[in-house]
């Protein structure tokens, strides 16, 4: 680390490495949540949809058509569940014919968003409705709670009869397999790692051959620059590529032609008076670092 290639490329490797890093993860995060919002948002277009398609078997109070609406549904590839259970949250259709009459427990995720208060709440946002949970076969699912409104047709059928001031008459619970969409999202995870480690090498290698050719390889060639003129050669020019390392090759040529110019004349002074020239000592290399 002492070197000045370590000291250059280094810091630019990690700054570079962190910085790719940061933004993939944010990036996977933001095209995650927004997958996963668009998936919830298709499902409740679907219970919306299928809330639509029974209201007509509703009215007419005709069951056997609910029961075989929510049955078909169920056997639908990625259908986990669907079911629909009244205002008191007794299951009166559903895709298992073992929940059918059987009370929902209002403290689970599906239920604790309207019962939370103890005035249940009758409207929910589109990410409200939503849960997300492993059944208990060990599948993810994405699941949505739409409640069925009472509409004036409703409390005015002749079929049967709801009270005019009841908002809810029950509610609709449909649950998709999350399998496809954790799929999807853990290709995306693997594509995005090989890409943050191409564009790591692809950045960091570029930046390392820039530094190399524009800065370390100058610098090297200033060093042996610097050690040949102080051994006396400065026949060779100074090394040239940057401003500034030409610059500092000239400074260092016209300092050793100086230094060369006062021992001749030293060694002349010398010759005069008689006395013997000592050997000129050999520098060190001061500047193989």
């Amino acid at each position: 680390m002492r070197s000045i290639a370590a000291k250059a490329v280094v810091p630019v490797a990690v700054a570079v490495t962190g910085f790719v890093v940061v933004c993939c993860i944010l990036l996977y995060s933001f095209i995650k949540g927004d997958m996963l919002n668009s998936a919830i948002q298709r499902e409740v277009n679907l219970a919306g949809i299928i809330v639509k398609s029974t209201r007509y078997a509703m009215l007419h109070d005709d069951r056997e058509s609910l029961r075989n609406i929510i049955s078909n549904i169920g056997e639908q590839g990625e259908v986990e569940h669907s079911r629909i259970f009244n205002h008191s949250g007794l299951i009166v259709y559903s895709s298992d014919p073992e929940e059918v009459n059987q009370l929902v427990d209002k403290k689970n995720a599906g239920c604790v968003g309207c019962h939370e208060k103890e005035v249940p709440a009758t409207n929910l946002g589109p990410m409200e409705q939503a849960r997300r949970f492993a059944n208990e076969k060990g599948h993810h699912v994405v699941a949505i709670t739409a409640p069925i409104y009472n509409e004036p047709s409703c409390s005015t059928a002749e079929c049967h009869f709801h009270p005019a001031n009841l908002k809810v008459l029950g509610t609709l619970d449909i649950g998709l397999s999350a399998e496809p969409l954790r799929a999807t999202l853990a290709t995306l995870a693997w594509r995005m790692v090989v890409f943050c480690l191409m564009v790591l090498v692809l950045t960091v290698g570029g930046v390392c051959a820039l530094l190399r050719r524009n800065i370390l390889l100058p610098i090297t060639n200033l060093v042996a620059y610097a050690n040949a003129a102080t051994r006396g050669n400065t026949d060779a020019p100074p090394p040239g590529g940057i401003d500034e390392i030409e610059m500092l090759g000239k400074s260092l040529q016209s300092l050793a032609l100086r230094l060369e110019k006062k021992d001749r004349e030293l060694e002349t002074l010398r010759g005069r008076s008689g006395e013997p020239t000592p050997p000129r000592p050999t520098p060190p290399d001061t500047f193989a670092d």
